[in-house]
């Protein structure tokens, strides 16, 4: 289906809301201002984040991972998200220096919740504070110090109309091509023997 040239649209919040039913107090009241011991559990088992950023090009959504408890609580209302090793576009960072408001996914796999953070961040080199982030002897350069400003539950409608964690709704990878092939086709002009270099030098970077 193509887009209609007639197709309806809703342009104010009030007719948006009229077409659902009222949220109720759990919903509503279940912000929270600092970290409680739900959230801090929460933050110590998961392994992976989405990290959402805003600057003068756009929006920018970045997936971040690593072992359990990587998104580290300084206190209830201080985090430390270390920046390993990457492409190296900078599109979160570099937004927050233009714009230091952030958003935070944070999932644990197998858990059908999820924990929403909205707050600021700022970026770091201070070793003292990316030193205990340090893997296989490497500490990260950067690091972002994320100031908590609103931190909830969000309930697990979403994976579990996904059926994100059930075995058998798992695809193929080799339904797909590999990530080198997609490139191939996404950037003009890179030769096969450009692609393979470049993925050698990545592979050579290693995870951390």
């Amino acid at each position: 289906m193509t887009l209609p040239d007639d197709a309806r649209f809703i342009e104010d919040e009030a007719a948006l809301r009229a077409l659902h039913h009222a949220p109720m107090s759990r919903a509503t009241d279940k912000v929270l201002r600092a970290l409680d011991r739900h959230c801090l559990a929460l933050l110590a088992a998961s392994p992976f984040c989405v990290l959402a950023t805003a600057g003068p090009g756009g929006l920018d959504a970045s997936p971040r991972g690593d072992a359990p408890g990587f998104l580290r609580a300084l206190d209830d209302r201080t985090l430390l998200l270390p920046d390993r090793v990457g492409n190296n576009r900078l599109d979160g960072m570099a937004n927050i220096l233009a714009d230091p408001r952030v958003a935070l996914l944070v999932v644990v796999p197998g858990m059908d919740e999820t924990l929403r953070i909205n707050g600021t961040a700022r970026i770091t080199d201070d070793p003292r504070l990316l030193a205990p982030a340090a893997v296989e002897g490497r500490v990260p350069k950067v690091g972002l110090v994320i100031r908590v400003e609103e931190a909830f539950l969000h309930c697990g409608k979403a994976f579990l109309r996904s059926r994100l964690w059930d075995p058998e709704a798992r695809v193929d990878r080799k339904a797909f091509p590999s990530y080198p092939a997609m490139l191939r086709d996404h950037v003009a002009g890179l030769s096969d023997e450009e692609n393979e270099r470049q993925s050698a030098v990545m592979a050579a970077r290693g995870l951390w």
